[in-house]
């Protein structure tokens, strides 16, 4: 349906780019909250919820309207492909605006290389701060994925360039969720005793 074909890119746009926004966001708090350790620091009046909020919803309203004009003026659309596979017809989505679809992966990737930068730039702050240490793997891996799955993907043609898709989406986001939760989870499982109060205030 011309429907999914239309939404299939803009929703995955959208949504990666608020999971980018968030890591983006939560590395950047990962900083100012060292920063503010220090007596006196101004860094103090950054740290809340209300900042990590308005950077996520920044960050993605770019990914929105880039959509919203992309659906307005060209957007994606059902093609034949009787090319691809001799004696056969597949229907397949033609991204409409190549600009609109290349600022997508491109602004994805900009928002992956400076949560990567910030997240290495700090990565050796102390213990109770070493989340900047779980953000650059999880980046990295998500760089890495999206580096090898693009040539493969304006490679591709037909059922192929599908696979290439679903498979980068697929390892770039386990390898978010992975890099980032797994190594807490086991932290919480093998070493309770780290994450009291106590133990933090230390």
């Amino acid at each position: 349906m011309d429907t999914t074909c239309m939404l299939r890119h803009i929703s995955f746009g959208i949504f990666f780019t608020v999971v980018l926004s968030s890591v983006l966001a939560k590395t950047i708090m990962v900083c100012i909250a060292f920063k503010a350790t220090t007596p006196g620091s101004s860094w103090r009046k950054w740290i809340g919820v209300k900042l990590s909020n308005y950077l996520v919803v920044t960050l993605s309203s770019v990914q929105v309207l880039n959509g919203i004009l992309w659906l307005a003026f060209s957007p994606p659309f059902q093609e034949i492909d009787m090319d691809s596979y001799p004696g056969k017809i597949i229907i397949q989505c033609n991204e409409g605006s190549k600009l609109a679809f290349y600022f997508m992966l491109g602004y994805m990737g900009f928002l992956a290389v400076v949560s990567l930068i910030l997240a290495f730039m700090v990565r050796k702050l102390p213990d109770i701060y070493n989340e900047a240490k779980y953000i650059t793997f999880s980046m990295l891996v998500f760089c890495s994925v999206w580096i090898c799955a693009i040539p493969a993907y304006l490679s591709s043609k037909g059922k192929s360039l599908v696979s290439v898709e679903v498979f980068a989406i697929l390892a770039s986001g386990d390898g978010i969720v992975l890099c980032m939760f797994l190594p807490k989870l086991w932290n919480i499982v093998t070493k309770p005793e780290q994450k009291t109060r106590p133990s933090l205030q230390k």
